[in-house]
């Protein structure tokens, strides 16, 4: 009796644990998750702060998307967006220091980007060599 009593517990405290790591991480991907938002605080990193320039760099994104994926930045607190008055009307968008806090997320994709290209394009190359 004692031994599964033991066992539920142990099971509890891994659901509760899983539970956890599944609701930070659901968090993280509201946060930064899609194929675009991280790649806009890159760019905007690398000195891109105008909608056109953001949209340049970006390889691929339409306006509308942008356009939603900065409002989405901002109100999760990564960017503001920055209105002069005068004419023309100048928008300009800035990372705010909280963005920062993604820069050990970025390195690690970056870093597990690189070599998970590297492993397809070596695994391709054994298979064609193997056709040939």
């Amino acid at each position: 009796m004692k031994d599964s009593s033991k066992k539920e517990i142990d099971n509890k405290a891994f659901s509760d644990e899983c539970n956890t790591v599944l609701m930070a991480v659901s968090d993280a991907l509201y946060a930064i998750g899609g194929k675009w938002k991280l790649m806009i605080i890159i760019s905007m990193a690398r000195g891109n702060k105008r909608f056109t320039e953001i949209q340049r760099q970006v390889t691929g994104i339409s306006a509308r998307v942008l356009s939603s994926e900065l409002k989405e930045l901002e109100i999760n607190g990564f960017i503001v967006k920055k209105v002069a008055v005068g004419y023309p009307v100048s928008i300009e968008y800035e990372l705010l220091p909280y963005s920062q806090t993604l820069q050990e997320v970025v390195e690690a994709m970056t870093k597990w980007g690189m070599q998970h290209r590297e492993k397809i394009k070596t695994e391709r190359s054994l298979v064609n060599l193997k056709k040939q």
